[in-house]
């Protein structure tokens, strides 16, 4: 049974078992202009209680005086009515903790007709001075915060927006990370030792935002001209609107556009990326024989091996693992986006055309949103890349390998370590060498990066073991 409330005050009542409906008058029917009740539902009655609530909260604010508006309210009502529908969610996220982790709690409580610069700039020396905030975030605070205002103005709720007079502090370019030659020689290697390296190939190929990596699919991909299409991205973000008391998961794998207009872009391929990419869909192939009805195809390039894509989190796990063979030290993967931008302009690639691939808006990153390169173009241009990428470089072949020889009942096996796959037996070490030598070319024969070979000082034995050394031809 519902409980009564008294009349405006909304009402709650139980459907069924797992059903709860919340109505609340005051809304309009914008179909024939009549005044209509708004009905939702959730499955607990406490969800029910904290909908009510807020629902109340939003035809509160609605139906105030101007004069009465705070700046909170404002904020959360602008949010909800201007950018809820216009915004990425990525960006809604960001503007609903701007609101709720810095202003609010300040300045919420003052009417928005009360709000003046100069207390909008001893706020931003508060934040500066004694929280430490960057430059760079000062300034989208107050962007953020001019962009509200000003919808304010618009509708005549104030009469200047106090946020266009500020102070913010010069913001200092970032720095940025970039492999050097040897570096990226180094993690190019690493990457053929590693099950995801080839993304890190075609990542240094590209310049891709690892959302845009994470986000490809086979269709996205044109082989035959030798193209891929950035169309969507793949990120981890925070679920909005959550209650202060909400103890679940509180981000999700979220699947969007790209983060602007700009960033939807055509990128030529090198040949080798083509090859590569090529090879890791053999790969997949293999995973679903493996996986049979337990695999999924998703349609994204990027698949663990029951054919589902793979977050952010995760994927960096993998990144930090191949930096770790490569020897080097840790950097985001961002740094590999500078490292292809900062090897196209050593190669001499013109700056407009990186700009295109890289899908920034103009060549000083700005706004500039009618930047276009013709496709042709940026294929001849991405060419001057391609000796970068010439595997012929990276492949070594060792001369020889050790073989641990066991002693058995029934004669000798054999097995090198370096090649765990590889396993014999024989009646005489003589056989056995040879066959184990045999087993070494056929599998050197079809490695493009063949493992470097164990110093024998790290090879441990056990009583009934020795080990011989397999020497072999060079090719």
């Amino acid at each position: 049974m519902a409980k009564r409330r008294r009349d405006g005050e909304g009402t709650i009542r139980q459907k069924s078992p797992n059903c709860w409906e919340v109505r609340v008058p005051g809304a309009i029917d914008f179909a024939t202009g009549d005044s209509v009740r708004i009905s939702r539902y959730t499955s607990t009655k406490k969800e029910a209680v904290q909908l009510l609530h807020r629902l109340q909260y939003e035809l509160d604010i609605n139906n105030r005086q101007v004069s009465d508006i705070t700046l909170g309210e404002w904020l959360d009502l602008w949010l909800e009515t201007y950018m809820k529908t216009t915004l990425k969610r990525s960006t809604y996220n960001s503007y609903a903790s701007y609101a709720k982790n810095h202003f609010k709690p300040a300045l919420g409580s003052i009417r928005l007709e009360d709000l003046t610069t100069r207390t909008l700039q001893q706020f931003y020396n508060y934040k500066i001075e004694t929280e430490y905030l960057a430059p760079k975030t000062i300034r989208n605070l107050n962007l953020y915060l001019h962009k509200a205002l000003s919808q304010a103005q618009r509708e005549g709720l104030i009469s200047f927006n106090p946020a266009g007079e500020v102070n913010i502090p010069h913001t200092a370019r970032p720095k940025i990370t970039v492999l050097t030659r040897d570096q990226q020689y180094l993690l190019i290697r690493a990457s053929y030792q590693h099950r995801y390296g080839v993304f890190i190939r075609l990542d240094l190929m590209t310049g891709l935002r690892l959302g845009e990596l994470l986000g490809l699919r086979w269709v996205d991909i044109d082989f035959r001209a030798s193209v891929l299409h950035v169309n969507q991205t793949l990120n981890r973000l925070q679920i909005p609107n959550l209650p202060d008391n909400y103890d679940g998961p509180r981000t999700e794998i979220v699947i969007q556009a790209p983060k602007s207009e700009n960033s939807a872009r055509a990128v030529p391929l090198l040949p080798q990326a083509i090859q590569d990419l090529m090879r890791w869909r053999k790969v997949q192939e293999a995973d679903k024989q493996t996986a049979g009805d337990l695999y999924h195809d998703s349609g994204f390039i990027v698949t663990n091996s029951l054919g589902g894509y793979i977050e952010p989190r995760t994927f960096k796990d993998y990144y930090n693992q191949i930096l770790k063979l490569a020897g080097l030290p840790h950097v985001t993967f961002y740094a590999l986006r500078h490292t292809f931008a900062t090897r196209a302009v050593e190669q001499g690639m013109d700056e407009k055309t990186l700009s295109t691939i890289l899908g920034h808006a103009s060549t000083s990153f700005t706004m500039d949103i009618y930047t276009h390169v013709l496709d042709d173009h940026k294929q001849e241009e991405m060419k001057l890349m391609e000796d970068l990428f010439d595997p012929s470089q990276f492949t070594t072949q060792a001369s020889s390998y050790p073989v641990l020889v066991t002693a058995t009942p029934e004669g000798y096996s054999f097995a090198p370590p370096d090649f765990p796959v590889i396993q014999l037996t024989a009646s005489t070490v003589e056989n056995g060498i040879a066959q184990i030598t045999n087993c070494l070319h056929e599998e050197l024969a079809t490695s493009l990066f063949p493992p470097n070979a164990s110093p024998l000082t790290e090879i441990a034995l056990t009583p009934g073991q020795f080990v011989v050394q397999c020497v072999l031809q060079e090719a």
